[in-house]
């Protein structure tokens, strides 16, 4: 069964997705450290090139399967339009109640 998004432990992380399922940029801006930096599948990438296309121009959601590392990592079925849906996993580092950095890749 899915972890309700409002269930999440850390309420940085819990933003980060709110806005990512919400699709709402601001918010998903206002979750990041300024500087704040990511990586897919082990790759640095452009934080506003890569969620601008996986995630915001593409529909992207993600359904919470897991948490784990005291709410700083997520096991989650994640489904776009490029892509449809599969198993991934994210890690954020946190500091100041916002995500620093986040690596995503397939779980």
């Amino acid at each position: 069964m899915p972890i309700q998004t409002t269930k999440l432990s850390d309420p940085a992380v819990r933003a980060f997705v709110t806005a990512v399922n919400a699709h709402d940029r601001e918010a998903f801006r206002a979750s990041l450290a300024p500087g704040a930096t990511m990586a897919d599948d082990g790759s640095d990438r452009d934080i506003e090139e890569w969620t601008g296309r996986e995630i915001f121009d593409s529909n992207g959601h993600m359904e919470i399967e897991k948490e784990y590392a005291h709410g700083l990592a997520l096991t989650a079925l994640y489904r776009n339009d490029a892509w449809g849906e599969m198993r991934t996993k994210w890690q954020f580092v946190v500091a100041g109640g916002k995500v620093t950095r986040f690596e995503t890749g397939q779980a």
